[in-house]
């Protein structure tokens, strides 16, 4: 396997958003997307050095910023889906290898619906609101639908709890 870099990362998040109906938020990819046109998946995007370098740094005199990696999801959400969110909690990692070659790491978090109408940007054509029993009637990218029985898993254990 052909690896451009084996340190560098390309770092992307993701959230599944739930409602307080306990369903799910997937949008599908547009067909012009290069990886999984037309495939159904959940909200989320890269980081990129405009999330935090453009803010207030962490500490006087120190090059670093908090929550970098929260703040662009939340800027993802927005920018997708034009929801609100609430606090995103960590859900898991998964890393893959691009077709060109980049090394991707995912960080994906659930978070509960606040406000907002769902408005696509133009990298997604529809979007569906689903309960977890329905995630086999969608051509879901592969782990997608774990990640969503996973959170409404967690879900209910609260609820009974």
């Amino acid at each position: 396997m052909d690896i451009k870099d084996k340190e560098l990362h390309r770092v992307a998040t993701t959230a599944i958003i739930y409602n307080a109906e306990g369903k799910f938020l997937i949008t599908k990819r547009a067909p012009h997307k290069k990886h999984f046109p037309n495939k159904w998946t959940v909200p989320g995007g890269g980081l990129t050095t405009d999330d935090y370098t453009d803010l207030p740094r962490t500490h006087v005199g120190d090059n670093q910023w908090y929550y970098s990696v929260t703040n662009a999801l939340v800027r993802e959400i927005h920018e997708e889906v034009g929801l609100e969110i609430g606090k995103p909690e960590y859900l898991l990692d998964l890393t893959f290898i691009k077709g060109d070659g980049v090394p991707v790491l995912v960080l994906s978090y659930f978070a509960s619906y606040i406000s907002g109408e769902v408005v696509l940007d133009e990298d997604a054509t529809e979007f569906a609101w689903i309960d977890a029993s329905e995630v086999g009637e969608y051509e879901l990218i592969e782990g997608i639908d774990h990640e969503i029985q996973m959170v409404d898993e967690i879900l209910k254990k609260r609820k009974i709890g």
